[in-house]
């Protein structure tokens, strides 16, 4: 492979502080000498969570071998998940608005047919089912694990304890019709034709008020990786949780 110059459109302090993190946890672990320094390791890293470029191109491009470019990944997607928030902590603090905004997705896999688990019927190819809970103006708070794709979301909510969480804080939800029979403090939209003019405008409202939900998951697929995975679905839940560290410390910066 022959190596090439390519930007990354991600602020340079981002970047300083994925290195600075690094270099925390190499002095926790008073790790020896490596071939690329903290910074090195950070942008290796960045490159491949956000262009999706497999493992063999990225340790090409940065001089290392695979199995190290693998490696140095996964150290940097383990020290930013642990600084994703939980959903308790996410949950801590109320909107101004009074309420949050339940969606999922589905991140696309390069699962074969027979991995009928990951396959859903919703989006017709395989995935892995992830929840968020935003904010009113789309700002995620928390990104659930990945469940196999074809989990439907309001059993993957359940699962996560989201509906109790909520109710047990008394924290309004908005969420689509996948959401309906969640019960709690969820509201949905009402459903049929020919509804009353009162529904109606619920339903009108209900819509408007939920739609900056899309942006959480407009910014999670900007990271490329997300667009079709080909790691193993067991890291997939890692790299939400990381990505979403990397979002919040791109917000704050």
């Amino acid at each position: 492979m022959v190596p090439y110059r390519a930007m990354l459109d991600v602020p340079y302090e981002v970047v300083e502080h994925v290195s600075w993190l690094i270099h925390a946890r190499r002095c926790e672990r008073k790790s020896r000498w490596r071939r690329l320094g903290c910074f090195r390791q950070a942008l290796l890293a960045l490159v491949h969570l956000r262009k999706n470029e497999t493992l063999a191109r990225a340790a090409a491009g940065f001089g290392v071998s695979t199995a190290t470019a693998g490696r140095y990944v996964a150290e940097t997607v383990e020290i930013l998940a642990e600084r994703a928030p939980d959903l308790r902590t996410a949950l801590r603090t109320l909107p101004a608005e009074g309420f949050v905004i339940l969606d999922g997705t589905l991140i696309p896999t390069d699962r074969i047919a027979a991995d009928k688990p990951y396959y859903s019927q919703k989006h017709r190819r395989h995935g892995m089912n992830v929840q968020v809970i935003a904010r009113p103006d789309g700002t995620p708070l928390w990104f659930s694990r990945a469940l196999p794709g074809r989990t439907h979301d309001l059993t993957a909510a359940r699962a996560h304890g989201v509906i109790q969480a909520c109710l047990t804080r008394q924290v309004l939800v908005l969420a689509d019709r996948a959401y309906r029979g969640a019960n709690g403090t969820v509201r949905t939209p009402y459903y049929g034709r020919d509804l009353p003019e009162k529904y109606a405008q619920f339903n009108r409202d209900h819509a408007r008020l939920r739609a900056p939900g899309e942006r959480a998951f407009a910014r999670l697929k900007a990271w490329r990786i997300f667009r079709k995975a080909r790691c193993s679905t067991n890291n997939i839940s890692r790299i939400v949780a990381a990505v979403h560290a990397l979002e919040i410390a791109w917000r704050s910066g």
